[in-house]
């Protein structure tokens, strides 16, 4: 495979951005090499910069639940481009989107668009707080919420892979008033909630978790924490930013049946657009200015055209049995992915939650953070380089997810099994 334009844009980037990328995990180090360049994507495929074309399942790490360059997207978007790309003023898109996130989570009665997830999550631990009155966050270990101060404790994704712990930069002041727990623990929870000596204002939960691989909730969990939330007065925010208008058209909440404070979203409701939003029960958001003393503002929030990519985006997933077909694929897919680790001897453990997936390298079950780093990360690189030569694009990193998208196809499932055997069997012949 050919990459030397790639390796020569690498280098030009490193003189001009830090690591030569804007997201860590995309510099690839955790796998054991440099990163390609994308020039251009459509449907189910990438092309980078060398014309290698790669079968892609990270899908812009979610939002591409459509596939790439989808026609009705692109239209929405140059449409509304021809009008003004940004005005710093209400819009009539922005109460469409709105209305249809109301009308789909169930958890929302009123939503604030913001740029990203990691604005989401922010405002949202800001809002519980400020009509709480409390100041303590418990989040869950291996969870990533975004890169606000807050939330960097035991946070999952880009510091698992970089092996960083937390971060410097993070006041201790800050971080004093996080709790992290250990994801998928009743005990530890129940203990935690109850605790006296805590002031805990809200409890923050990705419902399946995304960012230290896909690790769904045991069974029971989320309830129990629902119970234990409304019984104490604590907010309950899900973090649905991966799994929002993913596992089913109103999301986790929907998926599962538990209904949370607040909600976070993110990704699919931009069509591929930088977007985020929070929102929640109405007595809740009635807090946020201008009319209650919360502060949250965004001079690019509610822009036009992330709003017109997210209503084309929300129409589409609106097709009858749309998430009855993904899940049903993306359970094909996984369950052979799990016969051919099974038959070639490697050992794999593959959590899937519809249409998200992790195979970790290890035989153990993987049910929390801990369980997720027994996951062997030299293995992994070597299935990632073995998988990107032949054409399958996985993510960098041992602890991300897995994308399957409408747009994949029976025949290019197939091809990504048939490769994945082709690297399986070439690793344990080693």
């Amino acid at each position: 495979m050919e990459t030397a334009k790639s390796a020569q844009l690498f280098a030009a980037a490193k003189q001009y951005i830090p690591g030569g990328v804007n997201s860590p995990v995309r510099a690839c180090r955790s796998v054991g090499c440099d990163p390609v360049f994308i020039e251009r994507a459509k449907g189910v495929h990438i092309w980078d910069v060398d014309g290698n074309e790669y079968l892609d399942f990270v899908c812009s790490w979610g939002p591409m639940i459509l596939g790439h360059a989808n026609p009705l997207i692109l239209k929405a978007i140059t449409e509304a481009a021809a009008q003004g790309t940004s005005f710093g003023a209400s819009t009539p898109r922005e109460i469409e989107l709105a209305s249809m996130v109301v009308d789909a989570v169930p958890s929302v009665e009123k939503v604030r668009f913001v740029n990203s997830g990691t604005e989401a999550t922010m405002s949202a631990i800001r809002l519980a707080r400020g009509y709480t009155g409390k100041k303590v966050v418990v989040k869950f270990d291996g969870c990533y919420h975004g890169h606000a101060d807050s939330f960097l404790v035991k946070a999952g994704s880009g510091l698992i892979t970089l092996g960083i712990p937390g971060s410097p930069g993070v006041p201790e002041d800050i971080v004093k008033n996080t709790v992290s727990i250990p994801y998928n623990n009743p005990e530890v929870l129940e203990k935690t909630l109850r605790d006296p000596a805590l002031d805990i204002a809200c409890v923050i939960i990705e419902p399946v978790a995304g960012n230290m691989g896909c690790v769904p909730p045991a069974e029971g969990f989320l309830a129990l924490l629902r119970q234990l939330t409304s019984e104490l007065g604590i907010v309950l925010i899900f973090d649905e930013v991966i799994t929002g208008f993913r596992l089913a058209y109103g999301g986790a909440q929907q998926y599962f049946g538990i209904t949370p404070d607040l909600t976070c979203l993110g990704k699919i409701i931009g069509g591929g657009l930088p977007v985020g939003a929070y929102g929640g029960k109405a007595e809740i958001m009635n807090c946020i200015a201008p009319d209650g003393p919360v502060y949250q503002a965004g001079t690019l929030s509610g822009n036009p055209l992330a709003m017109a990519a997210g209503i084309a985006t929300l129409k589409q997933l609106q097709q009858d049995n749309f998430y009855d077909e993904l899940n049903s694929k993306s359970a094909e897919f996984a369950a052979t992915l799990s016969e051919i680790a099974e038959r070639t001897g490697i050992p794999v453990t593959l959590n899937r939650v519809g249409s998200l997936m992790t195979g970790f390298f290890t035989s153990e079950p993987v049910t929390d953070f801990d369980s997720a780093m027994l996951a062997d990360t030299k293995r992994y690189a070597c299935h990632y380089q073995q998988m990107l030569a032949s054409g399958i694009n996985v993510a960098p990193s041992q602890f991300e997810v897995m994308f399957v998208s409408a747009a994949h196809s029976a025949k290019d499932l197939g091809k990504a099994a048939e490769m994945t055997e082709w690297s399986f069997k070439k690793m344990s012949a080693k």
